[in-house]
């Protein structure tokens, strides 16, 4: 692919997230499942990181990192998420969010235009990694072990939580086993941790600093605007007493031992 500006490559990211971002309206204005945003936000996000480790202008190995390893992380998300899509109701917090609307489909059109522009705005890590011209074996080894810790944990996690989901017996309970007796959130943090995946690998990058974007922006997502409030909110109104039990009992994002031993579930 001929090399393009840095400016050049984030305008075609964003025309395509907005009209990627308007098919995916259309699409949950007729199947009534918004899901379909979060499918399309991370199979964007694999398309980002093949365009700049395609175009970009840095040395060959962090941009093979990127392609493989980021552009990995992004396709095994769109896969999970959209197998849930497929064979599950809309998500809590989207059912809530149509309930207040009652119909209106102008704010969800803006709720997808929304998301296609945090596109761009992720993909900044992704410009940084692919104009490193002189990287280091450390900090790209460092960087491969970051990035396999992260997918691995949140590989699991989802693993864990799907088999939880899956038991008849455990219909309206919290799931506390294995990663989940640790944290509230562990999918969460594990994606978080990925992130600093791009730091590493975008040492001695002109651009580095963007890299460190990447687990920061996510964090505040994660933690205080899209994640954990709109998941715990859910969690409340469907599992009620049980979920403030391990609320009390679960670190909220970051792994730590219970402060006592949670009841159900297990």
């Amino acid at each position: 692919m001929p090399r393009m500006s840095t400016a050049a490559t984030f305008a075609v990211l964003w025309s395509l997230a907005a009209l990627t971002m308007c098919c995916g309206w259309l699409w949950q204005r007729r199947h009534q499942n918004a899901g379909i945003a979060d499918v399309l936000w991370s199979a964007l996000l694999c398309f980002a990181a093949l365009l700049f480790a395609a175009t970009g202008t840095g040395a060959l190995a962090p941009r093979v990192l990127l392609a493989l390893l980021g552009g990995g992380w992004a396709l095994r998300l769109a896969l999970h998420i959209g197998a849930r899509v497929r064979r599950e109701a809309e998500d809590g917090r989207y059912q809530s969010l149509r309930a207040r609307w009652r119909g209106d489909q102008r704010p969800w059109f803006i709720f997808f235009q929304i998301q296609a522009l945090s596109v761009p705005l992720f993909a900044l890590p992704f410009a940084a990694v692919a104009s490193n011209s002189h990287p280091t074996a450390v900090w790209l080894a460092i960087g491969a072990l970051i990035w396999l810790a992260g997918v691995f944990g949140e590989s699991i996690a989802d693993r864990q939580l799907a088999g939880f989901r899956a038991e008849p017996s455990q219909q309206g309970r919290t799931c506390r086993r294995g990663l989940w007796r640790y944290s509230r959130h562990p999918n969460y943090f594990f994606e978080w941790l990925h992130w600093f995946a791009y730091v590493a690998w975008a040492v001695g990058s002109p651009l580095a600093v963007l890299a460190w974007l990447g687990p920061i922006v996510m964090f505040v997502f994660l933690r205080y605007v899209s994640g954990v409030p709109w998941t715990e909110q859910q969690a409340l109104r469907s599992r009620g007493e049980d979920y403030r039990a391990y609320q009390r009992s679960t670190s909220c994002f970051f792994p730590w031992f219970p402060r006592r031993t949670p009841s159900g579930g297990d």
